[in-house]
């Protein structure tokens, strides 16, 4: 076999795993020695609380690859510091001649990738970067006048016309791994000494790392044909739960896509339009980096929003009254996890009813979510503020009362989340302060005391918001 390169980097980001892994393939198919590293970067430790679950993952699913590697020879040198000045040092000290990383559509990651790159090719240091998180990305599927999509169905409907077996097919990593190169083990450094401490994800019910992955996964697979009927019911074990393993990368995009299009069931193409939507939101944020921070329709930039902080405090605490949407953000604030319909009932709320920039929320699920995905998270609070890439208008507003009643009738999940009230009927739990004194007496509960009363009324809030909109 002849090698391109002597020595070659795998530079480890969002993609903790060993298995259908882009830039291993590639890096061990063309070096004789392939080393894998992974930078703890400062830029990013810095904002984060010092018991953040998402280092814990990261730090776990680190370990696991790591100790997946060290079996076959080789191993992952974890590292902190700033990827500028830790990725050139360390390609310079292993005398390697070439990186290689999977890409990343971020704004701040595609101007760091680039510096890095920059930095390489001074040293004479080639840098390769590869698709491995989408299947389709940046400008792969566009209009037939060659625009990037702005509205889902559309896009889906265009992805899966372009999709074949060739886009989901597996790489097959194993039959190089020969190629690492052989190192004696290096002990990882702990949390504490990258500067955190254990978070409570050991009390969650996730697994970090490959291994939890494909645990979940297998259990998916075995209720995926009832995905469809499911999936909006948060008291229900309907969805996935991957989540988190898509985010961090501990498995392939490629083997989930290929199951749900290979079963074909009504299902498992429904779960698959899910997949389409993370694909979605990552080609918007390539085309338009600006909404990361601003209204994709710019018409909605500068909506004059109250932004009453005593509200936004009651909303992101789960005291407002709504129990759908207190009982959603109360699990949110337990786990770092928030079922997909409560996010939409959740964000409308906010926006909608107590009328918060949609930034403000956007900021929150950032910083507690397990999954957090820029492209995801920005795309899903855009669609709920009506500010983003969908084609209904803004009148479109989520009633807290009818979602709760339709998604959560018996009321399982309000009472996981809300016990305080658990003792009300199924039919007033939705909507407390419609309970007589005496059915709130029988149920021991004291609106004011030991729930809230409703911080707004949702009917009220909902023709403020319109009114709000019209104005732009």
């Amino acid at each position: 076999m002849t090698f391109s390169y002597q020595t070659a980097l795998v530079w480890l980001r969002r993609d903790l795993r060993l298995q259908d892994h882009a830039a291993f393939y590639h890096a061990l198919k063309t070096s004789r020695a392939v080393v894998a590293v992974f930078i703890f970067d400062d830029d990013i430790l810095a904002e984060l609380p010092r018991d953040d679950r998402r280092v814990d993952f990261i730090w776990q699913s680190l370990a696991a690859l790591k100790a997946e590697l060290q079996r076959h020879g080789g191993d992952v040198l974890v590292r902190r510091g700033q990827p500028r000045a830790r990725i050139p040092e360390l390609a310079a000290e292993l005398g390697a001649q070439a990186v290689f990383c999977n890409r990343d559509y971020e704004p701040a990651a595609i101007a760091r990738d680039a510096e890095v790159a920059s930095l390489l090719a001074e040293r004479g240091v080639a840098f390769h970067d590869s698709k491995d998180q989408v299947v389709f990305e940046r400008d792969e599927i566009l209009t037939a006048a060659g625009k990037p999509f702005t509205v889902f169905t559309p896009y889906k409907n265009a992805w899966l016309k372009r999709l074949d077996p060739f886009h989901l097919k597996a790489y097959p990593v194993a039959r190089y791994l020969a190629n690492l190169q052989p190192r004696p083990p290096e002990p990882m450094p702990t949390l504490a000494e990258i500067g955190f401490q254990p978070s409570d994800l050991a009390s969650l019910p996730i697994t970090p790392g490959a291994a939890g992955a494909d645990a979940l996964f297998a259990d998916f697979a075995r209720r995926i044909g009832h995905y469809k009927t499911v999936r909006d019911y948060p008291a229900i074990k309907g969805v996935s739960y991957l989540s988190a393993h898509l985010r961090f990368g501990t498995i392939s995009i490629r083997q989930l896509a290929a199951f749900a299009w290979h079963d074909g069931g009504e299902g498992a193409m429904c779960w698959l339009g899910e997949l389409i939507w993370r694909d979605f939101y990552q080609q918007i944020l390539w085309h338009r980096p600006d909404a990361a921070g601003r209204a994709f329709k710019r018409e909605y930039e500068n909506l004059a929003f109250p932004n009453r902080r005593d509200w936004f405090d009651a909303w992101r605490e789960g005291r407002t009254g709504y129990p759908l949407v207190d009982a959603a953000m109360r699990q949110l604030n337990h786990s770092g996890y928030m079922h997909n319909r409560l996010r939409m009932v959740a964000a409308s709320f906010l926006v909608k009813d107590l009328l918060v920039d949609w930034r403000w929320g956007e900021r929150c699920f950032a910083e507690k979510l397990l999954d957090f995905d820029l492209a995801a998270n920005n795309g899903g609070w855009q669609w709920a503020a009506s500010t983003g890439c969908d084609a209904q208008p803004y009148f479109r507003i989520f009633n807290p009362v009818s979602q709760s009643e339709k998604f959560d009738a018996d009321g399982r999940f309000i009472r996981r989340y809300l016990p305080e009230i658990a003792a009300l009927p199924d039919k007033l739990l939705h909507a407390p302060w419609t309970a007589t004194r005496e059915q709130l007496a029988a149920a021991g509960v004291r609106l004011g005391v030991d729930y809230p009363y409703p911080v707004v009324d949702h009917a009220t809030q909902r023709q403020l918001a319109l009114e709000l909109f019209k104005r732009g």
